[in-house]
């Protein structure tokens, strides 16, 4: 057995100079190698800002980025190992390489008060084929990520993949310069448990996802956070091939999301059951709440997971339970919201909190208990297709002009406020509902629900039937 008798590797002792222009990837991964043959200990970068490809971080290591410095993600692509798995999104081959990676290691850490900064002014949207993101773990456990500034990664801030046991604590996370400016994404893993972060992107705030039935998401603890971003702030689903269950998220606020703040989406195949969603207040959110199950797939296009290859069997969606959340609109809400230039997110129009389940394969056992929403309001009838003419998404699928992997169309709602279909052992329970202006479309839609009890439904101070 080798006892380590040297705890602390400082990486200048083994060439890095950290000026922001010599690569010292180099030496602090020499750094990290000769703690792990030691038995582990702790690699510190302090006093200026170390520049750096991708660095391997292994068992028993706690790597740490200090007040006094900034690990700065290298601008040349050929800094970036080729061996770091992959984006299991079909088509994305360009987010295949990362800057901090880790496989098949246990009892490791990256932490401290200092800043990675994944210089995302190096690849731009356009142009060279990679944007690397800034970690990616695969088949670790029991890890520690705290405390540290995590600033303009080049694509995903974190993909954290079939792990277990996870503490994400006290991360300040600012990804808006990029598309994929993703924060915390989990695929296949279990035990997590975040608390106390910030994050800030132009895609998902925070996100659950299942490539494999191999690896189910389950025992998920999200608190105290924050979540601002262009498209959503707590997502759960879109890859579902397998089962994600025993999510529990608390005492979050979300602010500017302009397209959904919770959204569910089972869409090949796999189970979302046993979610608990409570006391979360959301300001100038386009839509509130958003689920949708049926089947997805698009060979050739975007979104798709690599790991499905056909049509999958629609699979389910139950136990749901949504509490105490308040979601207000100001006065912004008025506007459309687009990312960058072009690419619309958000309008008056495609607000609203929506149900949407195939037939045949309801949503069941679902729970909206005090819930309080205050909508921009102001849309028209004329402003929309006429309402028997909205289409259902689910029976969309079988069009060819429809992308079976769009589920956001129509970009348009038909009622103000909500919108449920297909969901069965549904209970609407202290439900406020107030428009800032009048407002031309039907309040609440219930169409295929099945309801436990009498619903609870204040529409502008008025009681529905």
């Amino acid at each position: 057995m080798t006892i380590n008798t040297k705890l602390t590797y400082d990486v200048r002792d083994y060439g890095a100079v950290a000026d922001g222009t010599t690569n010292d990837g180099p030496a602090i991964q020499t750094a990290i190698d000769e703690a792990t043959a030691n038995g582990g200990g702790r690699v510190v970068l302090a006093g200026g800002t170390f520049l750096a490809g991708t660095i391997k971080l292994k068992s028993n290591v706690t790597l740490e980025v200090s007040e006094s410095a900034t690990l700065l993600a290298s601008p040349d692509i050929n800094d970036y190992a080729a061996d770091v798995h992959h984006n299991r999104y079909r088509n994305e081959k360009a987010l295949d390489r990362c800057f901090i990676y880790a496989e098949d290691q246990h009892d490791f850490a990256l932490v401290g008060r200092g800043m990675i900064d994944g210089n995302a002014s190096a690849f731009p949207n356009e142009g060279s084929i990679y944007r690397p993101m800034m970690i990616r773990m695969l088949r670790c456990r029991n890890v520690h990520v705290e405390n540290l500034r995590l600033y303009e990664a080049a694509a995903w801030t974190t993909a954290f993949l079939d792990s277990e046991y996870l503490w994400i604590h006290g991360l300040d996370i600012k990804n808006d310069k990029r598309y994929n400016g993703d924060g915390l994404d989990f695929d296949g893993s279990a035990h997590v448990f975040i608390s106390d972060c910030y994050v800030r992107g132009t895609d998902d705030n925070f996100c659950l996802q299942s490539s494999s039935k191999d690896y189910p998401v389950h025992d998920v603890h999200v608190t105290n956070c924050e979540f601002s971003g262009v498209c959503a702030g707590i997502r759960i689903g879109l890859k579902s091939i397998g089962d994600i269950y025993n999510v529990s998220i608390s005492n979050c606020t979300l602010n500017r999301v302009w397209r959904e703040g919770i959204k569910l989406e089972c869409t090949e195949g796999g189970s979302i059951s046993d979610i608990s969603i409570s006391n979360i207040v959301m300001r100038d959110v386009t839509r509130p709440i958003f689920a949708v199950l049926n089947n997805r797939f698009e060979l050739d296009d975007y979104g798709t997971s690599v790991e499905l290859d056909r049509m999958p069997e629609i699979g389910t969606m139950a136990r749901i339970s949504i509490s105490n959340l308040i979601a207000t609109d100001d006065g912004e809400m008025e506007h459309v919201h687009r990312r960058f230039t072009d690419d619309v997110m958000g309008e008056p129009r495609f607000a609203g909190i929506r149900f949407d389940a195939a037939d045949g394969h309801p949503i069941e056992d679902v729970t909206l208990d005090n819930v309080r929403y205050t909508f921009i309001g102001g849309v028209k009838l004329a402003d929309i297709p006429p309402l028997d003419e909205y289409p259902r998404l689910v029976d969309k699928l079988a069009e060819p002009d429809v992308k079976s992997s769009e589920n956001y169309w129509p970009d348009w709602s038909r009622t103000a406020f909500m919108d449920l279909r297909n969901v069965h052992g549904l209970e609407l329970n202290r439900i406020r509902l107030r428009s800032i202006r009048p407002d031309e479309r039907p309040a609440v839609l219930l169409d295929g629900c099945a309801m436990v009890a009498d619903p609870d439904v204040t529409v502008d101070g008025k009681r529905m039937d």
